[in-house]
C-alpha cells in the first residue's frame, strides 16, 4: 500500500487512467488494494493470465539475480546478501543489455535416433 500511495504521488494529476500490471500473487487481490482501487477510481489493475510467467518481465531478473548473488553461495548474515545484491546490480548496469521478451536462451535441438533418416525417393 505504501507503494501505491507514492505512485499516486508522483502521477500527474492529469493523467485520466493508471494501469498497474501485477501478477497473480495473492496480495495483489486483498482486501486493502481492492479499497484503494476503489478511492482512486483512474486507477486499474491488469493481472496477468495464470501459468503465463513468461509474460512477467521481471521473471528474467529475477533468475539472474539468483544465478549472480545467491546461487550456491551460504550467507551468515542478511548484510551479506544485501551487499552480493548490491555488487550484481552494480555489475549488471555496467554491463546492461536489454532482455528480449520471448527469446528463449536455448540450444537448438539436435536430431536423435528417432528422427527420419534423410531419404530420396526416386
Amino acid at each position: 500500500m505504501d507503494f501505491l500511495g507514492r505512485v499516486e504521488t508522483r502521477i500527474k494529476p492529469g493523467a485520466e487512467r493508471v494501469y498497474a500490471v501485477v501478477d497473480n500473487l495473492n496480495i495483489h487481490g486483498g482486501m486493502d488494494v481492492l479499497l484503494f482501487a476503489l478511492a482512486h477510481p483512474r486507477e486499474e489493475f491488469v493481472f496477468q493470465p495464470k501459468y503465463a510467467a513468461y509474460l512477467n518481465l521481471i521473471e528474467p531478473w529475477w533468475k539472474v539475480l539468483r544465478s549472480l548473488a545467491l546461487k550456491g553461495r551460504r550467507f551468515d548474515a542478511w548484510a551479506e546478501i544485501e551487499q552480493a545484491v548490491e555488487r550484481v546490480i552494480a555489475y549488471w548496469n555496467q554491463h546492461k543489455h536489454p532482455f528480449i521478451w520471448g527469446r528463449r536462451h536455448r540450444t537448438p535441438r539436435r536430431l536423435g535416433v528417432a528422427a527420419p533418416p534423410n531419404i530420396t525417393l526416386i
